[in-house]
């Protein structure tokens, strides 16, 4: 498998553009209250909305919404904890795996 890290700032709400495995999505990033939550889409179609960012969970676990691959929060410290956009590219890292 390959794993790509992903470009990400530490803002509390960000959209980016990134190519995942062959696939042209559009990711956005914003932290709550309750934890930092994504939505993503491939082509302009929707494919997770409002996602919670959990350590080393796969946001996209169902094969029928289309997705090719595994994408994830990592913590770096390995304290296992959820991100946080304060940490957001240095500390909570977001990994995509193919």
């Amino acid at each position: 498998m390959t794993q790509q890290v992903l470009p990400i700032q530490p803002l509390a709400s960000q959209t980016f553009q990134a190519t995942l495995g062959a696939q042209n999505c559009a990711i956005t990033l914003q932290q709550m209250s309750t934890g930092l939550y994504v939505s993503l889409s491939i082509a302009g179609v929707p494919i997770i909305s409002g996602k919670r960012g959990i350590d080393r969970v796969n946001l996209i676990r169902q094969a029928y919404l289309g997705f090719t691959g595994f994408l994830y929060f990592v913590d770096s410290t390995n304290k296992g904890r959820n991100p946080h956009f304060r940490g957001l590219g240095s500390r909570f890292l977001l990994v995509y795996e193919s």
